[in-house]
């Protein structure tokens, strides 16, 4: 049961969205820019980033999630998410990706764990400013939402096909058009 009156039907952060719209708005159209608009990382690498610091804030709902958009939008995608949500610092990924999650592991931690050699590494492996820049603020969102979800206990489903059924539709319409239908 969550700590505010939500509609337990929507879970996580979509509750939460529908119990405060006039905040739901800048920070849905953030995460949709964010992970859904133009830029070298592909969607689901963005999901992937955004699944890892979730595993690491031990946000079940965010985890679970972001996990299941990314699968849905990365070639091999569930073996992928698994192993890198397991053990992050090996990850079955390009070594762009894998530094690139090694700064947002960094960030999860604090904004001050990011050093300047965790930057070099990055762009030594081929990750763009644009992609590092975009990398900080997606783990920086990501822990900013995991710990709004955690923090009022909002519900998450204890069932996969909820999470698949979430992916399917985020990749047909969107944050706003699965904020709106679930």
């Amino acid at each position: 049961m969550s700590h505010i009156t939500v509609d337990d039907d929507k879970p996580g952060i979509l509750g939460l969205f529908a119990y405060r719209p006039e905040t739901a708005k800048p920070l849905g159209e953030l995460v949709e820019f964010l992970m859904r608009g133009p830029n070298s990382l592909s969607q689901g690498e963005r999901e992937l980033i955004g699944a890892v610091v979730s595993r690491g804030n031990d946000c079940a709902f965010c985890a679970e999630a972001h996990g299941a958009f990314a699968a849905a939008q990365l070639e091999d995608g569930p073996r992928i998410v698994t192993q890198t949500q397991k053990d992050p610092h090996n990850a079955p990924v390009s070594p762009r990706v894998q530094s690139l999650l090694t700064i947002a592991l960094a960030v999860r931690e604090s904004g001050k764990s990011v050093t300047d050699e965790l930057v070099s590494a990055a762009r030594a492996a081929g990750a763009t400013e644009l992609e590092i820049h975009d990398t900080v603020l997606i783990a920086a969102m990501f822990s900013l939402f995991t710990r709004y979800v955690d923090g009022l206990d909002t519900v998450a489903p204890d069932a996969p096909e909820w999470y698949s059924g979430a992916a399917e539709m985020l990749v047909q319409v969107g944050y706003a058009g699965l904020a709106g239908a679930r």
